[in-house]
């Protein structure tokens, strides 16, 4: 095996403390608050419980360190009634970026897309990640001007209290 080229592999059980703090890494950077404890215990199930319909690619440098991320899910477009891989992250630690570990992830991406039978991926990045935009429109990818939203709908009203016997 060729030791400079980087590897990505799927993500295993034993990876989850390693992928928590690069999603934690990936937080910071994107300015969003930070998650609650206990995240690699949450990624858990949705990754590798049966039937499992999301998917985390890691990039390993050639000494063998976990240095990046994808995390994909299938996803269904509407408009066009057809399926497609939303790639929700990517992420590279600070240091391994401009190593090829970015161009490995997206060949893994890519081949995750083929192996589940769908030829169209999506993502978004924030607005002023240049770097990242520059790194996409290299590959030939393309931008659509959308904003993203988070709801967290109101809790339903609780239900009446049960009436009061009627006096005999």
């Amino acid at each position: 095996m060729d030791h400079t080229t980087p590897v990505v592999r799927r993500a295993r059980p034993a990876d989850l403390p390693r992928l928590a703090e690069l999603v934690h890494e990936h937080v910071a950077y994107e300015r969003a608050a930070p998650r609650p404890p206990g995240l690699a215990e949450r990624l858990g199930p949705p990754l590798f419980a049966e039937g499992a319909r999301l998917w985390v690619l890691l990039a390993e440098t050639p000494e063998g360190e976990v240095a990046g991320y994808a995390a994909c899910s299938a996803e269904f477009a509407f408009w066009d009634a057809r399926h497609y891989l939303h790639m929700d992250c990517l992420y590279l630690a600070e240091g391994a970026r401009g190593h090829g570990l970015g161009a490995a992830l997206m060949d893994g991406v890519a081949g995750l897309a083929e192996e589940l039978g769908l030829d169209e991926v999506q993502w978004q990045t924030p607005e002023w990640n240049e770097g990242a935009i520059r790194f996409y429109d290299g590959l030939g990818a393309t931008g659509a001007p959308k904003r993203r939203y988070t709801w967290t709908p109101p809790a339903p009203p609780a239900p009446p209290a049960p009436a009061a016997p009627a006096a005999p």
